[in-house]
Order: C-alpha cells, then structure tokens, then sequence
C-alpha cells in the first residue's frame, strides 16, 4: 500500500477479506503502462508481470514521494484505471485534492466550511503581513505532509520574518495558518461513504494531536452537526473514505483544519470496536454494484 512500509494496514485488509478476495501489494516504483496503437486494444497499466488493469478494484493508501514526471504519471495512470471501469479509492481527483492542503482549503471554503484564516504566498514580506494580522501567532505547514510532520508553530516576529526569507530564498511556498487556540484536543472523523466515526485526540505534552505523537485517543460519538460537517468535508474533497480533523475554538466554534484521503484506522478501530477494514471492503463491494466474487482481486498500492 501506498503508506510507507505500513504493512499494518495491508494485514488487517487481507484479514477482514478472508478467502472472499486476493489482496496484492504493489510498489509505485514497479508501475508502467503500455498505450497500444491498436484502438481495439485497452492501456495497459502492470506492476512487473501483473496487470493492474485487469483488477476489480484499487486501494490507494499514500502518494509516496518522487519527481514531478513520477507524480504526474502516477495520477494519470490512477485516471486511466478509472476511465477504463476499476473502482479507484479515493478516487485521483480526491487524491490529487488531499495531498494538496491549498487545494484542499480552496475545496472547503467553495463548500461554506469553516476553516482558520491561512495565507499561501511566495514572499517573505506577504507571509509578514499575513502573520502580523494573525496577531503574531501562527502554525506555518508544508503544503504537502501528513501526521503533524514539518509543522511549527511561530510566535516570535524576528523568528518569523527570518523563516520566511528563508523559505523565500530556496523557492518554497509558504503556507502559513492563524493558530486556533483551542483546549488541548481535536476530534478525527473518519467518513466512509454516508458512515461516520470519531474519536477524541489529546495531548498534555504538545499542541499538536496526532496519535502518531502520543496523543490519548478514546472513542468519541460525533454530535449532528459534527457527523454533518465531516460528509459535507468528504464530498468537498471527492472522497469515499477520509479523515476529517476537527477542532473548537475557545469560544466552541469548529474548525476543519486537515481532511485526509489515505488516513488510517488503526487506532480508531482499537477504540470504537468497529472493523474499518471490514467496513471498507464492504463499501467497496457495493460500490462496484455486485458482490465480488472469490476470484477477483483487489489491488492495493504500496510505496
């Protein structure tokens, strides 16, 4: 799978499949795809000696990096399965949306969501005036990331201004988001399809709560309004299944600070008792619109 050597999640797919479905795992850096100039004949896109093309289904868990040409390939090849019948999850639109936390941003405001206030500019005097406006305090990201990784939080004017000529000077974007001061924890929605799961992340020992640095995770039952916020999050974002990040403000307003189209559940599983993997597979079942017989394959996609 496409999740950097996450082997967890490919394991607890093939055990909720059983013998009803062949799951196989595929490295990025094996794909090609043959384009014949036969018109009768159909692009065929292969990992070694395996035809992707001729799967039921792909899972895309992670985009892992490489060069531009890779990346763009990569999405094209996703698009060429899609075109040509293959249930793709997420599908590459949403894919392509997820990676980017501009692009993301731009779908949620469209969708009337409420989002913290963040600029994306390429000066160091623009993102100055910017984190002025933020009243000196503000969360500067990687445009492209997950699991709190390259996330800093900025408070000191000098510090600021001497890391955004510094950004300025390699060529990087910046990205730069008003910090929302918050009590201390987040909720990560989980959406798949019209389902909704949560659970409440807190971490005494830093501001950021992703479980993957030691967050206390426990199950939380998403309100109305929270279950509505993460569908309306999904379908801004063009996701089947995606994680939502909420978080309330001092005075109880929700944010939506990330939406991610490859999260994982391994955690939440553990504390709401729910089988992801089983539910996954099962949408994807219904989705392809018959149920998939023993000798389909599903195909995964692995870094």
């Amino acid at each position: 799978m496409f999740s950097k050597n996450d082997s967890w999640h490919l394991s607890d797919l093939k055990r909720a499949a059983g013998s009803r479905h062949s799951l196989n795992d595929v490295n990025w850096e094996t794909v090609s795809s043959m384009v014949p100039s036969d018109r009768g004949l159909p692009i065929d896109i292969r990992s070694n000696e395996n035809s992707i093309a001729e799967c039921d289904a792909v899972i895309v868990r992670a985009m892992p990096r490489g060069s531009l040409e890779q990346i763009v390939f990569r999405m094209d090849a996703l698009a060429a399965l899609e075109r040509q019948g293959i249930l793709v999850v997420n599908p590459p639109k949403a894919v392509e949306t997820c990676v980017d936390k501009y692009l993301t941003l731009v779908r949620l405001k469209q969708a009337c969501l409420p989002i913290p206030k963040t600029i994306v500019c390429q000066t160091a005097a623009d993102a100055s005036l910017a984190f002025d406006s933020f009243e000196n305090d503000a969360v500067l990201k990687p445009i492209f990331g997950s699991e709190g990784r390259g996330i800093v939080r900025i408070r000191e004017p000098d510090l600021a201004r001497r890391t955004f000529r510094l950004l300025e000077s390699v060529g990087q974007l910046i990205y730069l988001q008003e910090f929302v001061d918050h009590d201390g924890w987040d909720l990560r929605l989980l959406v798949l399809g019209e389902k909704v799961w949560a659970m409440r992340r807190e971490n005494k020992l830093d501001w950021r709560s992703n479980a993957s640095r030691g967050a206390c995770v426990s199950a939380h039952q998403p309100t109305v309004d929270e279950r509505d916020l993460a569908i309306r999050a999904a379908n801004a974002t063009g996701t089947i299944i995606a994680g939502v990040d909420v978080l309330y403000d001092r005075n109880g307003r929700p944010q939506i600070v990330e939406v991610n189209s490859a999260s994982g559940w391994r955690h939440l599983s553990a504390v709401t008792g729910i089988d992801i993997a089983a539910e996954l597979l099962a949408e994807m079942e219904f989705l392809c619109g018959t149920q998939i017989s023993n000798r389909s394959t599903l195909q995964t996609q692995s870094e």
